[in-house]
């Protein structure tokens, strides 16, 4: 009989937990990426994090760090308060778009434009996912959601924000990117800008923001494989891939 060969060991922080999730989400592996770079590069017992309202509102029962939740769309505004109450902290939100980009843009912003020493870590999937599918800021122009049944229309609803580039126009962030999770090769690369995100803070050097382009097959009435297909050939059009800003690298030339 042949052995079975343990091929991956799942990083410290993560919690075994029975998923909320819905078969096929994005958040998990996001979870496990956050957890990863923390494991690896900084101090799990020494991080604090803020969850926000929406599919994520439950990410204190997958991650093993000390946890605040925060009212919907203040997780920004409570993760100020938190970095300035205990600066010797790692500290960092997980928002979705709706949170973030809707009802929490005035502190998101504000606390960029700060220069407040924090991660944020942004959730793209271009809709409202736990409360039924409305169209979101960052909607794609002709995508159909609940509220937008046509599809969202330029002239009445206006362009999805792009929050990786206006982020990256305020002086205090000193870290801005955009990944997606629809690959191998793009999961590894959002890796990496999670871990610069996290180093801008750990180094004291500003704002560290990551946006994520990430599936809701549920809300797409997709499947998983369909969902991913959408992210590669209609979300990273809309909303290129890249490092918009980059401090430390800068500084090195």
């Amino acid at each position: 009989m042949e052995q079975d060969i343990c091929v991956f060991n799942k990083t410290p922080s993560i919690l075994e937990r029975e998923t909320h999730y819905c078969p096929g989400c994005h958040h998990g592996i996001a979870h496990r990426l956050v957890c990863e770079v923390i494991d690896e590069e900084h101090n799990p017992e020494e991080t604090i994090l803020v969850a926000s309202i929406g599919c994520s509102a439950f990410i204190y029962d997958y991650m093993n760090f000390d946890c605040i939740e925060s009212p919907h769309g203040r997780a920004s505004a409570v993760l100020t308060g938190v970095k300035r109450a205990r600066p010797d902290r790692l500290a960092f939100a997980y928002q979705g778009d709706g949170d973030l980009a809707a009802i929490g843009i005035g502190e998101a912003l504000h606390c960029a434009n700060r220069g407040e020493k924090v991660t944020v870590i942004f959730i793209n999937n271009a809709v409202y996912g736990m409360t039924g599918g409305q169209m979101a800021p960052t909607t794609l122009i002709g995508q159909k959601t609940s509220t937008s049944q046509q599809g969202r229309a330029q002239s009445s609803d206006g362009s999805p924000l792009h929050m990786a580039e206006m982020m990256s126009n305020l002086g205090g962030v000193a870290y801005s990117a955009r990944v997606a999770l629809d690959t191998v090769g793009h999961i590894k690369e959002a890796k990496k800008a999670i871990k610069n995100a996290f180093a801008v803070q750990a180094q004291n050097v500003g704002y560290g923001f990551v946006e994520i382009l990430a599936n809701c097959n549920t809300n797409w009435y997709m499947t998983p494989v369909q969902a991913n297909q959408h992210i590669t050939n209609s979300m990273i059009p809309n909303f290129p891939l890249g490092e918009y800003k980059n401090i430390l690298k800068e500084a090195q030339g």
